[in-house]
């Protein structure tokens, strides 16, 4: 009750505090609202610069991929032609430079292709038996299954001897035989420096070096050294009698030389990541290894290699995208030959940009993004379904 003796009214009351409240809830609410507008905005140029930076290349050379484009007096001239420039590299002229010359198959493609075979229709049929099964996951792995089985049809008969191997088969035994090299040479030399050896305090800073060496410089470096007639060895190459020697000579010798300076600076990228993870793991499951008396080996393979498995699939990861991308050493260290022996689908589209064939680069640009997106996605896969197996 009031002083007065009177009831308050209840409605009255209410409406009172809906009346003092109101400007301020307003006030909080505008806060908020001009709050998230201002995040918006100073959040807003970011993306766009992502977009105008990253996206509107994407579109921009995928048209020119379906188009052909000639410059003209004042200006330039596009003309839409579909997949005609994909045709080309696929099917038509550019067939020999893109995929490659193919030969029969030898007994031993026959093989391997056989043996590849086999083993897809074996996961193909182990993944329909397993817990994970379903209707698109069969249909997504058949589908990569044939692309596969195409892809090592054309390896084998473009390696073959009277085959001739094109960018595409280039670039692919860059990537497969360089990390191939580049993860066993890293983890080699990271189980030697986790050692109690001496001087591997020394040798841990010896190791990165090469990483600190630009791809032009590297490739100066052994375009140097493969050279039997100039350069610091050639007292060496004469002493064992290579004096007229050329890497270049031959295409399996120059591909050699590419893959040799390639694993020379990208081994300590492999390096040093595996040790970090070498010196991570737990040493609980080793010492209770060592007391029960396991070998070297059995710890490696059944304690320190699962161990490290995780950072080994992310760095072979990285890099397995960043092989595809090869440019540097085989334009600087042999120009792409002898012939196009070393040349790689980057190196390809580089050198029709550098002809003005822009939609010819385009379309191997984009060739080159798929290829990589089926084997990224597929080793992704093939690895998670390795963990969710426990495996």
């Amino acid at each position: 009750m009031n002083v007065d003796g009177n009831t308050p009214d209840p409605v009255a009351q209410l409406s009172g505090y809906k009346d003092s409240q109101g400007p301020s809830s307003r006030v909080s609410r505008l806060g908020g609202w001009m709050e998230q507008a201002s995040s918006s905005v100073f959040v807003m140029p970011a993306i766009l610069v992502v977009l105008l930076l990253s996206i509107f290349p994407l579109v921009i050379s995928l048209y020119l991929s379906l188009s052909r484009l000639k410059f003209v007096k004042g200006g330039f001239d596009i003309n839409y032609v579909g997949f005609a420039n994909y045709k080309k590299l696929l099917f038509g002229s550019e067939q020999r430079h893109f995929i490659g010359k193919m030969a029969d198959i030898s007994w031993i493609g026959w093989l391997i292709l056989g043996a590849f075979v086999v083993l897809a229709l074996f996961g193909l049929w182990r993944y329909s038996r397993g817990p994970f099964f379903t209707k698109m996951g069969l249909f997504w792995r058949t589908l990569t299954a044939l692309i596969f089985t195409v892809i090592v049809w054309i390896l084998v008969r473009t390696l073959n001897v009277e085959g001739l191997p094109g960018t595409m088969v280039n670039t692919l035994v860059f990537v497969f035989v360089g990390i191939a090299f580049q993860y066993s040479l890293g983890l080699i030399l990271a189980l030697l420096t986790t050692q109690n050896l001496p001087g591997r305090r020394f040798f841990r800073i010896i190791f990165l070096l090469p990483m600190m060496i630009t791809p032009v410089g590297v490739g100066y470096m052994f375009r140097m050294l493969t050279d039997t007639g100039k350069g610091p060895f050639n007292p060496i190459w004469f002493a064992v009698g290579l004096g007229d020697f050329s890497w270049v000579d031959t295409a399996w010798g120059a591909r050699i030389a590419v893959i040799i300076s390639d694993t020379w600076q990208w081994t300590p990228f492999m390096f040093i990541v595996l040790l970090a993870a070498l010196e991570g793991q737990a040493l609980e499951p080793i010492e209770a290894a060592l007391v029960d008396g396991a070998s070297r080996w059995q710890i490696f393979w059944h304690i320190t290699f699962p161990q490290i498995l995780p950072v080994s699939t992310t760095v072979v990861l990285i890099r397995f995208i960043e092989a595809f991308k090869i440019i540097d050493l085989p334009h600087i260290l042999t120009r792409g030959g002898p012939g196009i022996a070393t040349e790689s689908l980057t190196l390809h589209s580089f050198l029709a940009w550098r002809s003005l064939d822009l939609g010819g680069s385009a379309a191997v640009a984009y060739l080159l993004l798929i290829l990589v997106t089926i084997f990224a996605l597929a080793y992704v896969h093939l690895i998670r379904r390795r963990f969710a197996e426990g495996i």
